[in-house]
């Protein structure tokens, strides 16, 4: 039994993990989908694994919480077994996570997810509870973007990102058995590809514009998935991992 798992505590003992384990992690992910190769609840499957590789470092300093399965992906739901929330309905849910474990003590809290489509609600709750809860610390953290100079060493696509080569690199290293090696094809993976409306949504240093997967690739995918390869993957979580665990070494010495 993991013993930094929050569900898995007694109440007597989560309790006393109050104290002993003053940071709450929360694995949050997506229901969508991620092209032909990769599995819907892929965000998911790697922000727990991480979770679980942070817990295990801190050992004992921090507790793993209830995940959050399901994010913010309407502009996925052009693509069969796609599952949405709002970003209200997103946002409350995290609100009231951290609310309850407020209420019995923990005043750290950070927010691992897997979804780049969580940002902005997170960052919305981030900005409530200064005003709410203003002794609680709130966090949340991305995963790929902490390793980015890993991901640029990698033979990636001119356009890449979602089921990707960086993702699919993950998912090989994480959970190889979930990953449809034969059915793993390109995606838009140029950005003569794309249409203007795309390519200017794809614009860094620009105004943002949110378009809708299926105006980007046609079967889901940014990039060349059949380019990753599982020690890639374990690189990238490693360097993930490593980077939120010196965060948080940093974080309780405060």
């Amino acid at each position: 039994m993991s013993r930094h798992r929050l569900g898995e505590l007694t109440t007597e003992e989560a309790q006393a993990a109050v104290l002993a384990s003053p940071v709450v992690l929360l694995p949050a992910g997506a229901f969508e989908q991620h092209g032909p190769g990769l599995p819907l609840a892929t965000d998911l499957i790697r922000a727990e694994h991480v979770a679980e590789l942070v817990a295990a470092k801190l050992a004992g300093r921090a507790l793993i919480g209830p995940s959050l399965p399901v994010g913010v992906s309407p502009h996925h739901l052009a693509f069969t077994g796609t599952i949405s929330l709002s970003t209200t309905t997103f946002a409350t849910l995290v609100r009231e996570y951290c609310e309850s474990l407020y209420r019995h003590g923990w005043r750290r809290i950070l927010v691992i997810t897997g979804h780049g489509g969580n940002n902005a609600a997170l960052g919305t709750v981030a900005q409530d509870f200064l005003a709410t809860h203003p002794d609680l610390q709130f966090a949340w953290t991305p995963l790929t973007a902490l390793a980015g100079a890993v991901v640029a060493e990698m033979d990636v696509s001119e356009v890449h990102g979602h089921s990707g080569e960086a993702e699919t690199a993950q998912m090989l290293h994480l959970a190889p058995e979930l990953v449809r090696t034969d059915l793993l094809i390109p995606g838009t993976v140029s950005l003569d590809e794309l249409t203007p409306l795309a390519r200017l949504s794809r614009k860094d240093g620009h105004p943002k514009l949110a378009l809708r997967y299926d105006r980007l690739s046609p079967n889901g995918v940014l990039g060349d998935p059949r380019r990753a390869t599982a020690r890639h993957g374990e690189s990238i979580v490693d360097t993930v991992v490593d980077r939120i665990v010196g965060y948080l070494d940093d974080w309780l010495a405060t």
